[in-house]
């Protein structure tokens, strides 16, 4: 396994980082999997065993049951609680009254409490926030994390699924408040779908804020079981189709792809896995997975090496379309590229 800092922190996490929005199968995730307690065991411990450090879950999975598997089969397992960095995220609705959701101290505060509760810990490495909340100003939900993290309860924050000027706004009002700042942002990021590359990964960059990857197989897309014409393997995909994804792209990707893995003999999935891996900005890949062989079989992603050539192929054929204000960047600012002089060229 390889290790990373996360963004500006001094943390270190494995590149590879253990999904688990699959476990418990309660409501609207049964759509994504339904693994046992006892499958939930199996994974946490092949993985921990090939060096993962990485697990995020969130309070809205399974309606908290996702917290509880883990948190047993880290005492089932007897894990040491400090080996591990677990996140967790909070904003999602979690009852019935109007302040059951959100991104409020009060919801926060009452929040953080019962995923340490089922977790079984007392303390969060990451802590991050499920998305933005229109009602809740930024500042209210930062200091409020600011707070937890002078409290101990956790460590780190982050964010997921939100727009940069969002997040910059953020890190803005902890720097001038000398407060702590978010640390991360997870975000929808593979072959497939590079959307993140027009705006958010530049800023996290410029921000120094790890980035971690959520859904880098496009849900399944990039494994290769699906096929262009229509005959596809059973899979998740054809009975809900989420995260949005570029389906005619994907084909493109895979049309690359999979004569790429069959001369390097490796499957699909470790080549699309790996191209993340490629990517600086990238701290950690989550990788989710229903059956144990495809679990194992993404591990192995952290050893696949490229080819110059290789990795320009694949840059090529899932490059994003020229888009404004972009494209019109790029030729206004080609008078000040490094290293060329266009007035005495």
């Amino acid at each position: 396994m390889k290790y990373k800092i996360l963004g500006n922190t001094g943390l270190k996490v494995s590149t590879l980082c253990l999904g688990t929005m699959n476990y418990g199968g309660k409501g609207f995730f049964g759509y994504m999997g339904n693994l046992d307690q006892n499958a939930v065991d199996e994974q946490i411990k092949i993985v921990t065993e090939a060096g993962v450090n990485f697990i995020d879950t969130a309070n809205i999975y399974s309606e908290g049951l996702s917290e509880i598997m883990i948190g047993k089969a880290i005492k089932n397992l007897s894990i040491n609680r400090d080996d591990l960095v677990l996140s967790t995220k909070v904003r999602g609705t979690m009852g019935k009254s109007q302040n059951d959701l959100g991104l409020s101290k009060k919801h926060i505060i009452q929040q953080v409490e019962g995923s340490l509760k089922r977790l079984g810990t007392d303390y969060i490495d990451l802590y991050q926030i499920h998305t933005a909340d229109p009602l809740t100003p930024i500042e209210e939900t930062i200091r409020t994390l600011d707070d937890l993290v002078r409290s101990g309860k956790i460590r780190y924050f982050g964010a997921s699924n939100i727009m940069a000027w969002q997040l910059v706004k953020g890190l803005a009002y902890s720097q001038y408040n000398h407060l702590d700042r978010f640390a991360s942002l997870q975000a929808n990021y593979s072959l497939d779908v590079r959307d993140a590359e027009r705006e958010i990964i530049p800023m996290l960059e410029d921000q120094r804020v790890g980035m971690m990857v959520w859904s880098p197989l496009s849900g399944g897309l990039l494994t290769g079981k699906y096929k262009r014409n229509g005959q596809n393997e059973e899979g998740r995909l054809n009975n809900f189709p989420f995260p949005p994804f570029h389906e005619e792209r994907a084909y493109d990707v895979l049309d690359v792809l999979t004569p790429m893995a069959e001369t390097k003999q490796v499957s699909v999935s470790q080549l699309a896995l790996a191209w993340l891996l490629h990517q600086p900005v990238v701290s950690s890949i989550i990788i989710g997975a229903t059956k144990i062989h495809q679990l194992q079989d993404n591990l192995k992603s952290v050893a696949v090496l490229f080819t110059p050539e290789e990795l320009n192929q694949l840059n090529e054929v899932s490059k994003l379309p020229a888009e404004y204000p972009g494209n019109v960047l790029e030729i206004m600012t080609m008078d000040r590229s490094a290293g060329v002089d266009f007035q005495n060229a």
